[in-house]
């Protein structure tokens, strides 16, 4: 294959921590082809425009904070390349990685190529149980041509890109906005490739509270996700159905524990049948993963915790989302 022109977009954020070894990983690919390199500031408060401006070879672009999927929107428009790869502040592409992603378009059926993660910050314990998570997804779930990617890791074809409508900048947070692309790439009749080997080590979460604020997030954004494509409510092989069932599991959780407070005979039942079951499945899971007693429960109860995050969020979500659109559909009919 011949090296046509690559454009990498990366949106950032507040990111003066680690923007800075995301352009120098960048700037170390083995690809023989010109890489551009497009960073759009997403309205960052602190050194981040400094950082970046210090690297000559990428280009700068600031817009007011607007979320991830309209600065990838800013970038990709800007770009020049016939692929246009995108990753995100805190992932550090191997050296390998564009060459990797773009060996891998080798039919046009192939519009997408998604790649995964590795790890940058290995020395933090609840990083590495979110990792090896990840890697139990993408090694036991994806299938060679799953139906949704990562915006932290893919290539597009920039027709295709453009083609599919870009992000929708309606996802204001980092959340939902390429599974939504994902869907509309998969419905215009274009392949996604997994390609297991193109890997930018990512920063993973260190605090619990702060992985639960994120999950919160993703389950609010699959609200509208799922609104606008109820079809992929099934699966998208990432997720697998204890992720379909952990979530009516919380709030059955809930539903009985508070009721076991009014009936206090039904504590016992709601710890025998709901709760002990519920804990022991996200342990069990943990160790699928992670393997060892001790880490097994401690991310088991991590997950135990996420299922309500989540669960709180989607909920929370569907009722912000559905009065919106009981909002739109009022201002149409008074027009």
């Amino acid at each position: 294959m011949s090296t046509p022109r690559v454009s990498v977009v990366i949106p950032a954020y507040n990111a003066q921590r680690t923007i800075a070894h995301t352009i120098q990983a960048l700037l170390a690919q083995t690809y023989s082809g010109d890489v551009e390199i497009i960073i759009v500031d997403d309205g960052s408060t602190d050194r981040t425009p400094q950082v970046i401006q210090s690297f000559r070879e990428a280009k700068y672009i600031r817009q007011d904070n607007a979320g991830p999927a309209a600065a990838r929107n800013k970038g990709a428009a800007t770009s020049k390349g016939v692929f246009i790869l995108f990753t995100d502040s805190d992932c550090i592409p191997r050296k390998n990685w564009v060459e990797t992603m773009i060996q891998c378009f080798v039919e046009n059926t192939i519009g997408v190529v998604s790649g995964s993660y590795g790890i940058a910050n290995p020395q933090h314990f609840l990083a590495r149980c979110i990792h090896r998570e990840i890697l139990f997804r993408h090694q036991q779930l994806m299938p060679h041509y799953p139906k949704a990617f990562g915006s932290y890791n893919f290539g597009i074809r920039r027709h295709v890109f453009f083609e599919a409508g870009g992000f929708d900048e309606s996802y204001r947070q980092a959340s939902g906005e390429d599974n939504d692309l994902s869907y509309k790439v998969f419905k215009k009749g274009y392949r996604i490739y997994f390609a297991r080997d193109a890997l930018v080590d990512h920063y993973h979460t260190t605090r619990i509270n702060k992985y639960l604020k994120e999950q919160f997030r993703h389950g609010f954004w699959r609200a509208k996700m799922y609104g606008d494509h109820p079809e992929m409510a099934r699966g998208d092989d990432y997720t697998f159905w204890k992720d379909i069932i952990e979530i009516p599991l919380a709030f059955l959780f809930c539903g009985a524990l508070g009721f076991s407070l009014f009936r206090i005979w039904f504590l016992k039942f709601f710890i025998l049948i709901i709760a002990i079951p519920f804990l022991m499945l996200e342990i069990c899971f943990g160790f699928k993963m992670l393997h060892g007693i001790s880490v097994s429960l401690y991310f088991g109860f991590v997950m135990f915790l996420r299922s309500f995050a989540r669960g709180f969020g989607l909920s929370t979500g569907i009722l912000v989302f559905s009065y919106q659109k009981i909002v739109k559909n009022q201002s149409k009919k008074i027009k």
